[in-house]
C-alpha cells in the first residue's frame, strides 16, 4: 500500500494524512534507537495518536521513555504486572490483537517498533513515534554531568579561604552538608558564597552581636538567625576555626557562636576572677580576697577594666572550683586568676588578650584528659600561655599519684605546647582532673611570683 494513502482504521474509515517532523534533539534532549537521519523523518502524528496516545499506553510509553533516558536499546519486552481493563483494550488495539485476558500485561518493545515502521506512522520507529508524541528525552547522564558541573560552580567560592578552613572545605563537600540545606545548585551558589564572606571576616575581634556583625557582612542582622541553613553552615565552619569541640543545645551553640566573637548579646558572655584590679568594684573585692565576675560589656568599654599586675603574671585555670579553694585558702594574698569555666567565653578571650597586650605573662593549667587539651589549644589560638604544671612530666606524678583514675574518653588531640603529654595521655590513659592536684596548685599560688 503507497504510504501516501493510509490505511483504514478500525471503524472502517480513512485517517486523514496530518504528518509532522518530531522536534529536532538537542544535546541534552536526544532520542535513543535511530540514527539522528531517521528521528528526523515524517511521522504520522493524527494516527499516532490513535496508536500510542490512548490514555490506557501512558505507562507503556513512560516505560520506553525511561529505556531512552537511560540509554538502552528498545529491545525485549516490558510488563505491567496488575493492569486495568483499559489498559488491556489499548494494548490490543495497538497490536491487533487480543493479549491474555489476566495476569500481567506485557509488550514487546521489537513488535511496536515494526508496527509503526512497516504501517508508516514512524518510518524511524518506536524512538522517533515517542518523540513526536512527548517530546524529547534527556539522558541521566547527560542530566547528572550537568547538575554536578552546576554543584561544583556553587562551591567554587570555598577555593578562596585560607589554609586553616581548607578541611572544612573538603569535608562540607564529602558529607554532603551543603547539598542536604540547599537542595539544588542553584540555592547552593549564594548559600556557600555568603558563609564564605561571614567566615573571611571572623573570629570578629571586638566580639560583637551575631546581629550586628549580619547586618554588616551578609544580607540583613537576621542572616544568622538560628535554624537558618546559613547559620548551620557558619557555625561548621566556625568550630574548625576555632577548634570548638562537639556537643549540642542552646547554650553549647551559645557558646560555639561566642568562640568567633560573635555574641548573643555583651552581658550573657562572662568570666571569673580573682584578685584582678583596676576599678573601685574590682579593687574591693581584690582587697577582700573574693571572686569577681567580668562581663563582655564591662570589657568592651571605653577605659579599661583590669590592669596587668605588678607582677606581671595571671595563672589561668580550667575549673571554678580551683580559683574558689585558692580564695578561700589564700584570700587576697593569692596572685590574680582567671578561670574559663570550660571553653574560654568571648569574656575571657576579651580579658586575656588584653592582659597579654600589656604584657602580663599567662600561665594555664587544665585538666589532663582530651577535652581538656582541646581547651588549651583553642585557648592559644587566641593568646600565647605558658604551661602551669601542664606538661608531660606533671601528668606522670599526678598518675602516680592517683591509683584510681577513671579511664580517657574521647579521640586524641595534640598537645602543641609539650608533645610529649599527648604520647603520656595515650600510654596512662586515665584522666586527672584539676580538682585531684589541687593541693600543688595551691602551693604554686601561695609561694607567691615565680
Amino acid at each position: 500500500m503507497n504510504q501516501a494513502t493510509p490505511p483504514p482504521d478500525r471503524d472502517g474509515g480513512r485517517a486523514a494524512p496530518g504528518r509532522t517532523t518530531p522536534p529536532d534533539a538537542t544535546a541534552d534532549a536526544v532520542p535513543r534507537g535511530p540514527a539522528p537521519a531517521e528521528a528526523r523523518t515524517v511521522v504520522d502524528t493524527e494516527r499516532l495518536g490513535r496508536l500510542l496516545g490512548d490514555p490506557g499506553l501512558t505507562w507503556f510509553v513512560d516505560r520506553v521513555r525511561q529505556r531512552m533516558a537511560r540509554g538502552r536499546p528498545l529491545t525485549g519486552s516490558v510488563t505491567l504486572s496488575d493492569p486495568e481493563e483499559s489498559q488491556r483494550r489499548a494494548a490490543e488495539r495497538l497490536l491487533g490483537r487480543a493479549p491474555r485476558a489476566s495476569g500481567s500485561l506485557g509488550i514487546r518493545l521489537d513488535t511496536v517498533d515494526e508496527i509503526l515502521r512497516r504501517s508508516g506512522v514512524s518510518p524511524g520507529g518506536l524512538a522517533a513515534a515517542v518523540v513526536a508524541l512527548a517530546g524529547p528525552v534527556v539522558l541521566h547522564a547527560e542530566t547528572r554531568n550537568k547538575e554536578e558541573r552546576a554543584w561544583e560552580e556553587a562551591y567554587s567560592p570555598l577555593s578562596i579561604l585560607d589554609a586553616e578552613l581548607a578541611h572544612w572545605a573538603e569535608r562540607i563537600r564529602a558529607d554532603g552538608l551543603v547539598r542536604r540545606l540547599a537542595r539544588t545548585p542553584e540555592a547552593a551558589a549564594p548559600l556557600v558564597e555568603a558563609a564564605v564572606r561571614a567566615l573571611r571576616a571572623l573570629p570578629a575581634s571586638p566580639p560583637t552581636s551575631r546581629a550586628t556583625f549580619a547586618a554588616r557582612n551578609l544580607s540583613g542582622a537576621h542572616a544568622l538567625d538560628e535554624g537558618t541553613p546559613l547559620a548551620t553552615l557558619v557555625l561548621s565552619g566556625i568550630r574548625c576555626l576555632t577548634g570548638f569541640p562537639d556537643g549540642s543545645g542552646a547554650r553549647w551553640r551559645r557558646e560555639a557562636w561566642a568562640s568567633a566573637g560573635l555574641l548573643k548579646d555583651d552581658l550573657s558572655s562572662t568570666v571569673l576572677t580573682l584578685n584582678l584590679r583596676g576599678t573601685p568594684a574590682l579593687d574591693w573585692l581584690a582587697d577582700a580576697g573574693e571572686p569577681a565576675v567580668l562581663t563582655l560589656r564591662s570589657l568592651t568599654g571605653r577605659a579599661p577594666v583590669a590592669s596587668v599586675p605588678p607582677t606581671r603574671t595571671v595563672h589561668i585555670c580550667e575549673n571554678p572550683a580551683v580559683l574558689s579553694a585558692a580564695a578561700h585558702t589564700l584570700g587576697r594574698a593569692c596572685p590574680p586568676m582567671v578561670c574559663l569555666q570550660g571553653q574560654p567565653s568571648a569574656a575571657a578571650l576579651t580579658l586575656l588578650r588584653d592582659q597579654s597586650a600589656q604584657g602580663a605573662r599567662l600561665l594555664y593549667h587544665g585538666d589532663f584528659d582530651w577535652g581538656g587539651v582541646r581547651i588549651a589549644t583553642a585557648l592559644a589560638r587566641s593568646v600565647p600561655w605558658r604551661p602551669w604544671r601542664y606538661t608531660a612530666a606533671a601528668y606522670r606524678a599526678a598518675v602516680t599519684a592517683v591509683p584510681e583514675a577513671p579511664n580517657l574518653t574521647g579521640p586524641p588531640a595534640a598537645t602543641p605546647w609539650d608533645p610529649a603529654l599527648a604520647v603520656a595521655l595515650a600510654e596512662c590513659g586515665v584522666r586527672v582532673e584539676e580538682e585531684t592536684v589541687l593541693d600543688d596548685l595551691l602551693t604554686d599560688l601561695g609561694a607567691g611570683p615565680r
